[in-house]
């Protein structure tokens, strides 16, 4: 279940007017972006984007403050029932700040004018078609979420924090066998001052530059390279784990019974090396996880595995469950891969469940598989047994070799 918007700030009568400006300042914007900056009574942005507008535009000008998120609903309020117009860079819903302003004013109060997007402009200086481009934000985003893009001769766009960006993005790419990738840093494009600076991220020569920069990768993976799949099922070296692990197979049909669809949010409760929220959370960059591990050491090892694979953004909750669940918001579905026998948690897990939510539980040992049986009998769903089998060496012959059978109870809330 998507987290519900704030509530929006009360409509004053005026519409918000939001207009997208880029490096090219003034000169760049149409007529009807000009008028309605000359008409504001208020004028909000970034210093540098304010830095932009001539005297002409004679509104009062309010520089964002930082964190900037918290403050808008406040500043907003500030100037009820004056003209109001937002300085956004390039094409304000993208990447930009319509989003907050939408959920905080209420879309139908926006009017927005929108500029060529940094992404549209990069497309276009270097002959790539968008709809093919993967975009990454790094903007407010640890840079380990770039590791969930990264295939060999993908090609992606990074929006950049700052001006230490690109050294950041080489790094990485070295260190995770992609050395060999040309990367393109753009600045200022569409201004007076737009540069393209050119190299490798294993050999990245130049130094910080301009703070407002994309930086383009064409992706080159090396022998190195750890090759890891779109789809669940991600092998188990991939993953940091002492033993407490949900092991590849089992974890492939695991998520196929959780069925991640975009925007949702999972509890991943018993995470031990928190794969399923990873792999989850990979299955869609909207997905959205919680990780609830007892154990601090494995703790450390969720996120430590998080970010190795791409989704930083997994939420990690230090604690016993069912008490560490109190207050969390409401699950779309939930996984037990642990503590079956905790009084109390399975119920607080179903309960937690909105109509329609999933559950699924997972056990290798008898007394939980008993607990399971009690709920298969009360709620119906899937009960089933998965057994792998591992063909090993038998002296001069092959043998298999079985693992620990897993009971699986997976069911929807009516």
């Amino acid at each position: 279940m998507s987290p519900l918007p704030p509530a929006p700030v009360p409509d004053a009568g005026e519409p918000l007017i939001v207009v997208g400006i880029g490096a090219d300042g003034w000169a760049g914007l149409a007529e009807r972006a000009r008028e309605e900056l000359r008409r504001a009574q208020v004028l909000i942005g970034a210093v540098r984007q304010l830095g932009l507008l001539p005297p002409e535009c004679a509104g009062e000008r309010v520089a964002w403050p930082s964190p900037l998120r918290p403050a808008v609903p406040k500043l907003l309020a500030e100037h009820a029932g004056r003209r109001v117009a937002v300085l956004a860079s390039g094409d304000p819903m993208f990447h930009g700040i319509g989003r907050t302003l939408a959920e905080v004013a209420g879309a139908g109060r926006l009017r927005v004018l929108p500029h060529p997007s940094s992404v549209s402009y990069a497309c276009a200086r270097l002959g790539w078609p968008v709809e093919r481009t993967e975009v990454v934000s790094l903007v407010g985003r640890p840079t380990a979420g770039l590791n969930v893009a990264l295939y060999d001769r993908r090609r992606l766009l990074v929006l950049s924090a700052d001006a230490a960006t690109p050294a950041e993005v080489a790094r990485l790419l070295s260190e995770r066998g992609f050395g060999a990738s040309r990367m393109r840093v753009l600045e200022q494009l569409g201004g007076a001052r737009e540069r393209v600076m050119d190299g490798t991220a294993a050999a990245w020569p130049h130094p910080p530059g301009d703070p407002l920069n994309v930086v383009a990768v064409e992706c080159a993976a090396g022998a190195d390279a750890r090759r890891l799949s779109l789809v669940p099922g991600l092998p188990d070296e991939a993953y940091e784990h002492d033993g407490q692990l949900t092991k590849r197979h089992v974890r492939a049909a695991t998520l196929a019974a959780l069925a991640p669809a975009p925007g949702e949010l999972l509890w991943d409760v018993g995470a031990g090396s928190g794969s399923i929220g990873v792999e989850w959370m990979r299955a869609h960059g909207s997905c959205r996880a919680i990780a609830v591990e007892r154990d601090p050491v494995r703790a450390e090892r969720v996120t430590r595995n998080a970010d190795a694979l791409g989704v930083p953004g997994l939420r990690l909750v230090t604690g016993p469950a069912p008490e560490a669940l109190a207050g969390l918001p409401t699950p779309d579905a939930v996984f037990i891969g642990g503590g079956l026998t905790a009084p109390g948690l399975l119920a607080a897990c179903w309960e937690a469940l909105p109509p329609g939510g999933r559950l699924v539980a997972n056990t290798v040992t008898l007394e939980s598989e008993a607990v399971l049986g009690q709920w298969y009998a009360r709620h119906g769903g899937d009960l089933v047994r998965i057994a792998v089998a591992q063909a090993v060496p038998v002296g001069g012959f092959t043998g298999w070799r079985q693992a620990m059978p897993v009971t699986q109870w997976a069911a929807r809330k009516p």
